[in-house]
């Protein structure tokens, strides 16, 4: 590893463009509960559903905060993978997600830098109908967490290197 190459130190390795993942979640009250007591988001538009019902949403929908998480998951956990954040994003809400749909977030690499562990990614957020209900871009940087080139030790304790 050339001091110049951080990849090998992160723990899954440089990805290649076009290499894409995928998560999908089933939304619930418990998931708009959840961001509530986080935020403090109480729009009646995730809790009112007779007022949900007659907005054009039709009913209860999920704080685009759930919607967006999912892709956080996939960024930390599958591509770029442990060790990932977000630099920058930049995401449309084209659809909000109704309580109770399934939704799939995807993510493609478009870009990667040889010299720090940043990618571009292509995301996207979409129900099961297919409709895409976020749309946007992403910057990530991944955290070089192994000890040495090649060594499965991490850096971080807790985190796994396989």
């Amino acid at each position: 590893m050339s001091p110049a190459d951080p990849w090998p130190r992160t723990l899954r390795g440089k990805p290649a463009v076009g290499a894409s993942a995928e998560r999908s979640h089933r939304t619930s009250m418990r998931d708009v509960e959840m961001f509530t007591q986080m935020t403090g988001d109480r729009n009646p538009l995730h809790y009112d559903a007779a007022l949900a019902a007659a907005s054009p949403f039709g009913g209860l929908i999920v704080q685009g905060g759930v919607t967006s998480g999912l892709l956080n998951a996939v960024v930390a956990e599958d591509l770029p993978g442990p060790g990932s954040v977000f630099l920058d994003v930049e995401w449309r809400f084209v659809k909000a997600v109704l309580v109770g749909q399934t939704i799939t977030a995807h993510v493609e690499v478009t870009q990667v830098r040889d010299d720090k562990p940043i990618c571009r990614l292509a995301t996207t957020v979409r129900n099961a109908d297919g409709d895409i209900c976020l749309v946007g871009t992403a910057t990530t940087y991944t955290m070089p967490l192994r000890a040495t080139a090649g060594s499965d030790q991490a850096i971080a304790p807790g985190v796994d290197a396989t």
